[in-house]
């Protein structure tokens, strides 16, 4: 008899503009509905209908180890320019241990709301991480 285990979250991969970029974390993957109450005055019941309405999607944050041959998230957030961000499809793979994805998030109209440069201490010994907060207009998993 087959046993199944849920997913681990440690293999997975985060693509942009065909290009693929390692991270060591990502995280805010949520979004709500917002109820709309509805109720009319000659109803007989005492209470409100609610209904769904807008959906609002988290922001996006994603982290890695700060490289010196790649400043891409850097270049990305300074693109932003008013009211003409520069909006991209952002893809992130949850992968089995053959590297083939198992589900599909795939973010739409993202760009970069927020950067953080990596932080100094003279007494650290950790990997310099930067990270990025991404804003979405929706997102969507599918799986594979």
């Amino acid at each position: 008899m087959a046993t199944t285990y849920p997913v681990p979250v440690f293999h997975f991969s985060v693509e942009w503009n065909g290009t693929r970029i390692g991270f060591t974390e990502v995280s805010g993957l949520n979004f709500t509905v917002d109820p709309i109450e509805y109720r009319e005055g000659v109803s007989p019941e005492y209470h409100v209908t609610k209904l769904a309405g807008m959906h609002k999607f988290g922001n996006i944050t994603l982290k890695r180890g700060m490289m010196t041959t790649d400043n891409e998230l850097f270049l990305w957030l300074t693109a932003v320019n008013l009211s003409v961000p520069d909006r991209r499809t952002v893809t992130i793979k949850l992968l089995d241990e053959t590297h083939a994805p198992i589900f599909t998030y795939t973010v739409q109209n993202a760009w970069p709301t927020k950067f953080d440069g990596v932080s100094f201490k003279s007494t650290g010994n950790e990997v310099a991480i930067e990270s990025v907060e991404l804003v979405c207009e929706s997102w969507a998993v599918a799986a594979n």
